[in-house]
């Protein structure tokens, strides 16, 4: 099953059996959600302007459903969004519970189709348990998201142990997405997601690393989103400096390290990209991401999607670990949908 281990002169000639690539059966693990309900509710609670909300938060469902069918995707996992967010505890809460519950029941109307993360919030503990019992116990979410980072605190920072240890014990899937990143000092005009948010992932990447997150807690599994950021791009120079970060990384165990995420390929990645991310991560750590509505409906179906179908650098074999056998090994609930 996984090719992990071929000689690299075989990537893109092995085929699956029948061949098979699973191109009509897709999951997306990369799929932004921003509830209509929620812009409702937020909209009559003060909380934002619909009109001055980016345009992918006008997210629709008539919409969503047609850029699946239009794809050839099964399975849409969604990342709950919701913008603005009060300080005030008790209408956090409440913004939380409008968007989960609206995520719950279209996964409900939607059968197979929709499945989706529940968050929790790198700066609020509390309510990151209430949402993870809500949304895991209650509603059916396959597993959590999170940002990369909130202010100067990553994913890695100790001070996140106790909420990892608690979804450590449910074995949770972590997805992973950079939201606010600091732009000072960079080129004007470029937008954070072009380049910052890469950089944002790739040290929430090595904050897990450093701090023994992924030691201390196995049985977590973090997807990186857009092809891990730069991560798979500068393990060598992890492995040739990493007794000179802070903690160290023992330099042998990077390799092993890449190995321990998954990582998705909205990006949208370049077939120039593909063999970097598989030489560091292999073929059976890879999940297809639409990172759609953000990125538009007719660069998923006319640009990115068709490159996966395409890249010389996979075969039908490793095209169906990417649509889709990983993410049912990974998150294996889809699979009874």
């Amino acid at each position: 099953m996984p090719t992990d281990l071929q000689a690299p002169g075989d990537i893109g000639r092995r085929t699956a059996p029948g061949g098979d690539d699973a191109r009509r059966e897709r999951i997306d693990v990369h799929h932004h959600y921003t509830a209509p309900e929620w812009v409702r509710w937020a909209e009559e609670n003060g909380m934002v302007d619909r009109d001055k909300l980016p345009p992918w938060t006008r997210w629709d469902e008539t919409a969503a459903l047609d850029l699946m069918d239009r794809t050839g995707t099964r399975t849409s996992v969604l990342t709950v969004a919701m913008l603005g967010r009060s300080k005030e505890a008790a209408a956090r809460k409440e913004s939380a519970r409008v968007s989960l519950d609206a995520a719950g029941a279209l996964a409900a109307r939607h059968s197979g189709r929709f499945a989706f993360f529940t968050p929790v919030f790198l700066d609020d503990p509390e309510l990151s348990r209430w949402s993870v019992s809500h949304g895991m116990d209650e509603l059916g979410a396959v597993g959590v998201s999170a940002r990369t980072s909130t202010g100067e605190t990553y994913l890695g920072d100790p001070a996140l142990d106790p909420l990892m240890a608690e979804l450590d014990e449910r074995g949770a899937v972590i997805s992973t997405h950079p939201m606010q990143v600091a732009t000072s000092g960079g080129p004007q005009g470029v937008p954070p997601f072009v380049c910052d948010f890469l950089m944002d992932t790739t040290r929430a990447a090595l904050s897990l690393i450093m701090n023994g997150t992924l030691d201390r807690f196995p049985r977590l599994t973090f997807i990186l989103p857009h092809g891990g950021g730069y991560l798979p791009y500068i393990a060598g120079r992890i492995e040739v400096f990493g007794r000179q970060l802070v903690p160290a990384v023992d330099p042998g165990r990077v390799r092993d390290y890449l190995h321990r995420f998954y990582y998705d390929t909205a990006a949208p990645m370049s077939p120039s990209a593909t063999p970097t991310l598989l030489a560091a991560a292999g073929s059976s750590r890879i999940l297809y991401g639409s990172d759609w509505p953000p990125t538009p409906t007719r660069v998923v179906t006319e640009v990115t999607a068709p490159a996966l179908d395409a890249d010389p650098a996979l075969g039908d074999l490793e095209r169906g670990h990417i649509n889709r056998a990983n993410a049912l090994r990974l998150l294996p609930t889809l699979a009874r949908t």
